[in-house]
């Protein structure tokens, strides 16, 4: 992301900066790739280092199924009933050493706080509004938006009502396709976004409250339990080019083209050995003879999962809002029997999805076999 600062901070780094009685404010470099990556500078009211209790609660890996058949799956995920809060309400469906996948119903706010100490978070609002509290600042959120936490944000989500939420919890640093980013990192011309369609915090909400305040940090495979003394929201001041920062789908400008496009033209981000694309509502290809449903392929490197949000998925039968597809590499996918022919001489598609393609295979969590639809394999045969 680009230069931001909210609050105060000091003229000059690693400089005195006091309050008005005359003491400290307590200064924090938090940054990326030891110093060399994205990084901000937080002023806070006390040290952030002030932790009363620790304690280990356990491990939150998902057990993997074993290997079987491989095949293609269909998940719904309208079948998963658990609710809560932002934390507690995440079901992990699968996922490798590089990121994990799932989906959440929150449906009250955090009592605690939370921070990964692993990677960014990403998370799609399918549906749903409320705001996000991070120790950078507040940002509301509503359908469509992709919100960014980065590694090592202390937030909690807030919601208004009730909020679907489809998660990537990556052990990398999230950020926009390079091939869209010139040597200065300004987003070029023929990017499908640009700066102005990224918000940040939009304000800065300071606590000094003391008192016991609890933040769960995962890492390493496991939450653990950490009690501050004072309420961890006590910033009153940053800058940098380390945020939350948000994005919403429907600002994707879509590449089309005289033929079919291939995926990687909705590339939205990137992490380590995976893509997430958005998949919106666009003109099809406009060559007198084109077929606008996407041709046989192979992924002969890659998963493909996809995540469908909303409209007509004019290439597959049999899929409804919150469904999960995963096509895995090593046999080939495409449209549905009778959908090539279909979308023929069709103008445009309105349907919303989002696609993540990592390139080590994606594994599946035992509970998701609960929601599977187990006869999804085998509806390519024709009539």
């Amino acid at each position: 992301m680009y230069y931001r600062k909210m609050g105060e901070i000091p003229h000059k780094r690693h400089t005195m900066f006091k309050k008005e009685d005359g003491t400290l404010y307590r200064e924090q470099v938090m940054g990326t790739k030891g110093f060399s990556g994205t990084q901000s500078i937080l002023y806070h009211h006390y040290l952030p280092t002030e932790v009363v209790k620790s304690t280990v609660l356990g491990s939150y890996m998902p057990e993997y199924e074993e290997q079987d058949a491989l095949n293609h799956r269909h998940l719904l995920t309208t079948s998963l009933e658990t609710k809560g809060n932002a934390l507690n309400s995440r079901e992990y469906l699968l996922g490798n050493s590089d990121l994990l996948i799932g989906t959440a119903l929150v449906t009250e706010k955090m009592d605690n706080y939370y921070r990964n100490g692993d990677g960014d978070e990403l998370l799609f609002i399918h549906y749903g509004s409320g705001k996000v509290e991070t120790m950078f600042g507040t940002i509301t959120y509503r359908p469509g938006d992709y919100v960014t936490i980065p590694i090592g944000t202390i937030y909690r989500v807030v919601p208004n009502e009730e909020t679907k939420i489809l998660f990537i919890e990556s052990f990398s640093q999230l950020t926009t396709p390079r091939r869209y980013r010139n040597e200065y990192g300004q987003m070029l011309e023929h990017s499908p976004f640009c700066e102005r369609d990224f918000r940040g915090p939009e304000t800065l909400e300071t606590y000094t409250d003391k008192g016991e305040y609890e933040v769960i940090t995962k890492t390493r495979g496991h939450l653990h339990s950490h009690v501050l003394g004072h309420h961890p929201l006590d910033v009153v001041g940053w800058d940098g080019y380390l945020y939350p920062w948000v994005f919403n789908i429907e600002d994707f400008e879509p590449i089309t083209g005289r033929v079919h496009q291939p995926p990687p033209v909705h590339q939205t981000f990137e992490g380590h050995n995976f893509v997430v694309c958005s998949f919106v509502p666009r003109l099809y290809d406009y060559h007198p003879e084109a077929i606008p449903a996407p041709y046989y392929h192979s992924n002969v490197n890659s998963d493909e999962l996809l995540y469908y949000v909303a409209g007509n998925f004019m290439s597959r039968k049999g899929i409804v809002e919150g469904s999960i597809t995963l096509h895995p590499s090593g046999i080939p996918h495409g449209p549905h029997p009778g959908t090539t022919e279909a979308s023929i001489g069709k103008k445009e598609t309105l349907e919303l999805a989002v696609m993540i393609d990592t390139f080590k295979p994606l594994k599946v969590v035992k509970k998701a076999h609960s929601i599977e639809d187990k006869k999804y394999m085998f509806t390519w045969i024709e009539k």
